[in-house]
């Protein structure tokens, strides 16, 4: 699904005015009547109070037109013009205009003096955020923000249309007093880019798109800077297997790292790129570690460095499809020295997690021997590393982008929704749960997009695919485990289920091609 820019929004917009030949008010109605539509349906009738506050512009418009179809089919509703300045869009006046056709009780002004002693507001009733959209430019002024900081101590469910007011969808807040704490979010046609990073995501709990007809041809062809990713997209990229192969048409995958103490992290990353469908894996590792991986992981094979507690020189005859490089590495002196010459000479493509990346923060001129399209895996720590410190999440995205250009490298922003970086498009993954906020998950995701790339798969593709697979396996061992006692060896063991889950059917598709048929 692709995440467009309030620009394209704007664009798009018009362009389905101009090709369906409807007008802007036409649109708004389509949009306030879908909002109607998803409210209706699951209230049913039911009188619990609905507040609907509007601002004086499109979003406001909108709301006058739900708060129209909530009145006409008998709620008990209550609307509220937040009468903030005195630019007034031409749908909202229309729109004013229509709803005073259909009741007496005309929407109650709220003007900037700041007292709401007329707006009474209990836990159970609805908070309907219809004041500001896409097109804020400004913080909310001071009387507005305190009209915020009342609904969110009534405690009564928030609803916002598009986006909580007070959000911009292209730069950073000054304030959090001056946004909405939506409970839940309707956005209109895709969501935003800022429901999906760290420190604006807490604005709304869920979110949910509405289909307003926006022309589909214009929605299929215009390039978003970023996509959503669910099942629908990483489908296509599934490749299936023939009946007559074996072993070798599936790749091998190596994985490279280990010390003292960490030979854990290779076994898990070995475990993961076997199991992502990589036809062979093998470990090179320091000597310390060939007896625990030859035991409790006997599918793999392992080269061991002349060294006994640390990789000193990777060297090995074998020739691999991919290498994934740097879990439970450690930075000694002669590892960063081995990792040197071993970039210097090496094509085989690369991903590259933990102390790897440390080591080439520290040494940036590494970064300039990766081939191209290499997968670099950092947590937040090592991401600030890498790319400089940022003074906020719309900054950190410019600093990855800047650097995936540089170096033509792919950047996993590992988190809650976990962002996949190539240039300038974002990938954004929709799987995963708290429970992967355990040790040893980055080195199974390091595994995972190994083999798939050893498999054939182009390094994009794998890590977008490998992303997903990691957090829906996360999310198939959260059923049996929780949050709290998941582990990183239970994503391991969940992967196939993971790929078998793509080609299962949600029930609610099942049923609607049952009535078809």
């Amino acid at each position: 699904m692709k995440l467009f820019s309030k620009e394209q929004i704007y664009e798009g917009d018009k362009l389905t005015t101009e090709r369906q030949n409807i007008s802007s008010t036409d649109l708004m109605e389509r949009a306030g009547t879908q909002i109607f539509n998803w409210i209706h349906m699951r209230m049913q009738g039911a009188q619990v109070p609905i507040h609907v506050f509007c601002g004086i512009g499109n979003n406001g418009g909108d709301g006058l037109v739900l708060a129209r179809h909530l009145i006409t089919h008998g709620y008990n509703v209550m609307t509220y013009i937040v009468n903030c300045s005195d630019k007034r869009s031409k749908d909202f006046l229309i729109n004013y205009d229509r709803i005073k056709n259909v009741t007496k009780d005309w929407p109650k002004m709220l003007s900037c003096s700041g007292d709401f002693s007329e707006v009474t507001i209990d836990e159970r009733d609805i908070i309907v955020d219809a004041i500001f959209g896409i097109g804020l430019n400004r913080q909310p002024n001071d009387w507005v923000q305190e009209l915020f900081q009342k609904w969110r101590a009534s405690k009564a469910f928030t609803l916002s249309i598009d986006i909580p007011s007070g959000l911009y969808t292209d730069r950073a807040i000054e304030d959090e007093n001056a946004v909405v704490h939506a409970n839940y979010t309707l956005s209109f046609q895709s969501p935003k880019l800022i429901f999906f990073l760290p420190e604006t995501s807490k604005f709304t709990v869920q979110w949910e798109v509405l289909d307003i007809g926006i022309d589909r041809d214009y929605l299929m062809q215009t390039e978003a800077e970023a996509e959503l990713i669910s099942k629908h997209e990483v489908l296509p990229l599934y490749k299936p297997r023939e009946k007559l192969t074996h072993k070798g048409d599936f790749g091998h995958a190596l994985i490279v790292g280990g010390s003292y103490g960490k030979i854990g992290a290779v076994n898990l990353a070995s475990r993961a790129a076997l199991s992502s469908g990589a036809g062979l894996v093998t470990a090179f590792i320091p000597k310390c570690g060939y007896h625990s991986m030859q035991t409790s992981f006997p599918e793999s094979m392992v080269i061991t460095d002349k060294d006994e507690e640390y990789i000193s020189d990777i060297s090995f005859t074998i020739e691999p499809n991919a290498i994934g490089l740097g879990v439970g590495l450690g930075s000694e002196d002669k590892t960063v020295k081995a990792i040197e010459a071993f970039l210097e000479t090496n094509k085989v493509p690369l991903v590259i997690d933990a102390d790897g990346l440390n080591i080439l923060s520290k040494k940036k001129t590494l970064l300039k021997l990766l081939p191209e399209q290499t997968v670099l895996t950092p947590h937040p720590k090592e991401l600030e590393r890498l790319v400089g410190e940022w003074s906020d999440d719309f900054d950190k995205l410019k600093k990855v982008k800047a650097f995936s250009k540089k170096y033509k490298t792919i950047v996993v922003i590992k988190g809650a929704n976990t962002i996949t970086v190539f240039g300038d498009k974002l990938y954004i993954n929709t799987t995963g749960n708290p429970g992967m906020a355990t040790a040893g998950t980055g080195d199974v995701l390091t595994g995972v997009i190994t083999g798939l790339i050893a498999q054939g798969y182009e390094p994009l593709a794998a890590t977008i695919f490998g992303v997903y697979l990691h957090g829906k396996s996360a999310d198939i061992s959260l059923e049996d485990y929780g949050y709290q006692s998941l582990i990183a060896s239970h994503i391991i063991e969940t992967l196939g289920e993971a790929y078998i889950d793509l080609f299962k059917q949600p029930e609610e598709e099942k049923k609607q091609q049952e009535e078809q048929e």
